[in-house]
């Protein structure tokens, strides 16, 4: 690989970092893996800044226990699982945009903003969602069933 290559790849990292770490602080407020992204920024970053390597082990350390709490009993599952398939489901009902409720006290144009462009986001973060859910299930209740704690770190 060549110098000016190497450069671009190099700046391709970093912008996908910064960009993974400004759509995990987002994430946080709005539907979305936030820690998550935030630790994935964290990780690209730390390959370049030393500030981003010490932050890098509290946050995937903060992420990996809330996985794992998410798991811990059959409740936590089910709720998350249900949140997750309302998201979608109001992600489809957001695309979809049917007719304003004749209740609605604001202009037509006001009602369900953004149509498929929030819509898909919406429906997105729920399959994230599930995706995370399966992956805490299989990383960590399945270790606490075999009698074995499971490692928060890979």
């Amino acid at each position: 690989m060549n110098d000016e290559a190497r450069y671009k790849s190099g700046r391709g990292r970093l912008v996908l970092g910064w960009l993974l770490l400004i759509v995990g602080v987002a994430a946080l407020v709005l539907p979305g893996p936030g820690l998550l992204l935030i630790a994935a920024g964290l990780a690209i970053l730390a390959q370049q800044y030393e500030w981003a390597r010490r932050r890098l082990e509290p946050v995937r350390s903060k992420a990996f226990q809330l996985a794992q709490a998410s798991v811990r009993n059959w409740r936590t599952v089910a709720v998350s699982l249900a949140l997750a398939t309302g998201l979608i489901s109001v992600g489809i009902v957001w695309g979809w945009r049917p007719a304003p409720p004749a209740l609605w006290p604001l202009s037509d144009r006001w009602w369900l903003p953004g149509g498929w462009g929030t819509g898909s986001s919406l429906i997105g973060s729920g399959l994230i969602a599930i995706g995370l859910l399966i992956y805490s299930h299989g990383r960590f209740h399945t270790a606490a069933q075999d009698g074995q704690p499971a490692p928060l770190h890979s």
